[in-house]
């Protein structure tokens, strides 16, 4: 009979935050496949787990998920793991999952840590309903164009990103989004955890008055507001423009991009640009 495959979330950070069944799973099962074995032998050495470990990250998913489903239809069991959290949530885990279940293998999930539901739970915004959008493009403009097509969503918004890129991803979410209410987690459930709160403007002016952040960040946007239609105040347009034109684009950008974002009248934003332009000039 084929094995079973074990998708088995593992901590996002503090090493205590493991369910008692994942930490079984990981003694019995024959072999673990991790996404870096290093973190995940800091892991199984804190809680005195000798299991053998393989690799399977991005890079290699492709190639290894059909040697480790020849393995689960000898019989053999295997845990998939990622670095942090639940694996296949903007992390490998697809191919080894679907190849799995085509060869009849029994995939069983071991739920556990998250850093989309940690940082769901503190947030203090509504998000009954939301919308997992993981890493967005790290190019600007394709970054641009994916946040405006998020300016209607109605549901909060998650997103995943590098701590050195989240200045920018905050400055292009401020200039897409407006003055919209989000949070910020970085390093969840670590020694440095921090959560900060405020519109998308003020996040990403604090972050550029702290010269950046270090460690996984987690995002969430507040959605539009259900059944009204994004209008936008003359001082929120006139704090997008700053934001554009702060990140290196000229007036002529900045005001075509707001006017497509906003459906503004190109001349009124560009007015309001060269406006804007001038309070520091």
């Amino acid at each position: 009979m084929p094995g079973t495959l074990y998708v088995v979330a593992t901590p996002i950070g503090n090493l205590e935050d493991v369910t008692l069944r994942a930490l079984r799973i990981l003694r019995e099962v024959d072999l673990i496949a991790a996404e870096d074995t290093r973190r995940t032998r800091i892991l199984l050495t804190h809680h005195g787990i000798s299991t053998p470990v393989t690799s399977y990250y991005d890079a290699v998913e492709r190639e290894r998920a059909p040697r480790l489903v020849a393995q689960l239809t000898a019989g053999k069991s295997i845990a998939l793991v990622s670095d942090a959290g639940t694996p296949a949530i903007a992390d490998p885990g697809y191919h080894l999952v679907r190849g799995a279940l085509e060869a009849g293998a029994t995939v069983v999930p071991v739920p556990g840590p998250s850093s989309v539901t940690t940082v769901l739970s503190a947030a203090g915004l509504p998000a009954e309903r939301f919308c997992f959008e993981g890493f967005l493009p790290s190019k600007a403009a394709a970054r641009a164009r994916k946040l405006a097509a998020l300016a209607d969503e109605e549901r909060a918004i998650v997103l995943l990103e590098a701590g050195r890129r989240l200045g920018a991803l905050l400055e292009a979410a401020a200039i897409a989004l407006g003055s919209r209410h989000a949070v910020v987690g970085r390093e969840l459930t670590k020694r440095h955890e921090e959560i900060m709160r405020g519109d998308l403007p003020a996040l990403a002016a604090r972050v550029r008055a702290g010269g950046g952040v270090r460690g996984e960040v987690v995002v969430l946007i507040q959605g539009r507001a259900r059944g009204v239609q994004p209008v936008i105040a003359e001082r929120d347009l006139d704090d997008r423009l700053r934001i554009a034109l702060r990140a290196g684009r000229s007036v002529r950008d900045a005001s075509a991009q707001l006017a497509g974002e906003t459906g503004l009248p190109r001349r009124l934003v560009y007015r309001r640009a060269l406006a804007v332009a001038g309070e520091s000039s």
